[in-house]
């Protein structure tokens, strides 16, 4: 009886054991990833299981949603996201949705040198660095020259030239936009949240007077691009992507680098603190960081990456569009978004709250 005990004992462990090995293995084969629509195109993602054996679950997303996902599960559920530079410190210090990057697992010679340093940079915490660079792009305007050509800045589509014309997003960049486009510093002004707040409150004033000229808020990408498209729409404030691609089809549409400066980005990978799979996760990253692979992203999401070299893969049509919108001034110009604070965000809220109720 003893030795039957025992022998079920012993046939139990071993199963335990293979259910253990066999759970591992799965768990290994797949990838979790939040990211953006377009940094993870079917091509890409098939091309990466045929390389590693590794399944990549894709789910889209955009910051807020992000990093509402992972504060709501303490970082669970996914192994790699990818929220913007400036969404790293603040929501790490505030809520530790992230865990460290193991720099020794990442190629850094994929990289642009200086992104990956500044990036490094803007995401370190303690002395830990918690980001690397992806994709890179800016808001600005897209502009209809033969119409609007005189919007040549954030504050003109306010002017009342083009009443019932103009679009803008009711989202923080249009409050960062429009508040250098009125001679002010908002990222200067971080690290004091009264005068953050008294600019903003100036900011909030000018577009609550400029509700009379959007034709739209709009809301998506889509949205925007079928009101230029239709005529509906003749400037408005929105991302380099979208007046190239316009720009492709009529080419008096298209991305106007603004005079006080296009808002500069960048779209990061993260390790989220719970995640389950850091192997999958830094195998993605040093495969998509390839020149010819971060190429064909640039393809599919229309914005260049942190690659280094991959610039020599894309369009000869990208390349000229963005030297038309991006001449070297333009590009010294550019105001890249610092790290936000923490509590900035729901100042910002309020804000936007504020505009979209003015009657």
């Amino acid at each position: 009886m003893r030795n039957n005990l025992l022998r079920t004992v012993a046939a139990l462990a071993v199963l335990a054991a293979t259910t253990a090995v066999f759970g591992t293995a799965q768990a290994q084969e797949k990838l979790r990833l939040l990211t953006w629509s377009g940094y993870a195109p079917d091509e890409v993602v098939a091309q990466f299981k045929e390389e590693t054996g590794i399944d990549v679950e894709v789910t889209f997303s955009n910051n807020e949603e992000m990093i509402s996902k992972l504060r709501a599960t303490r970082g669970a559920g996914f192994d790699l996201a990818q929220p913007s530079q400036d969404r790293i410190q603040g929501p790490q210090i505030e809520f530790e949705i992230y865990k460290p990057i193991d720099m020794s697992q990442i190629d850094a010679d994929l990289f642009i040198p200086s992104l990956l340093e500044a990036t490094k940079g803007n995401t370190t915490v303690d002395g830990k660095v918690y980001g690397v660079p992806h994709v890179w792009g800016t808001s600005g305007l897209i502009v209809d020259r033969t119409i609007a050509g005189d919007v040549t800045d954030y504050i003109d589509l306010c002017d009342g030239k083009h009443a019932g014309k103009v679009s803008m997003r009711l989202k923080r960049p249009v409050l960062i936009g429009f508040a250098f486009s009125m001679g002010m510093d908002p990222f200067a002004a971080y690290s004091d949240k009264a005068a953050y707040e008294e600019i903003l409150g100036k900011v909030a004033e000018t577009l609550i007077a400029c509700k009379p000229d959007v034709k739209v808020y709009w809301e998506g990408g889509d949205q925007l691009i079928s009101a230029i498209s239709t005529g509906e729409v003749a400037a408005a404030m929105a991302w380099d992507t979208g007046g190239w691609k316009l720009n492709n089809e009529n080419p008096n549409v298209t991305f106007v680098a603004p005079k006080s400066g296009a808002l500069g980005w960048v779209d990061s990978f993260v390790l989220p603190a719970r995640g389950e799979n850091d192997e999958a996760a830094y195998k993605w990253i040093n495969f998509v960081m390839q020149p010819e692979i971060a190429a064909k992203i640039t393809g599919a999401a229309g914005n260049f990456t942190a690659s280094k070299g991959a610039e020599q893969f894309v369009s000869d049509t990208l390349k000229a569009q963005f030297s038309d919108s991006f001449p070297q001034e333009a590009i010294d110009n550019i105001n890249w978004y610092p790290p936000v604070p923490a509590g900035l965000e729901d100042l910002e809220g309020r804000i936007l709250d504020r505009i979209r109720a003015a009657g």
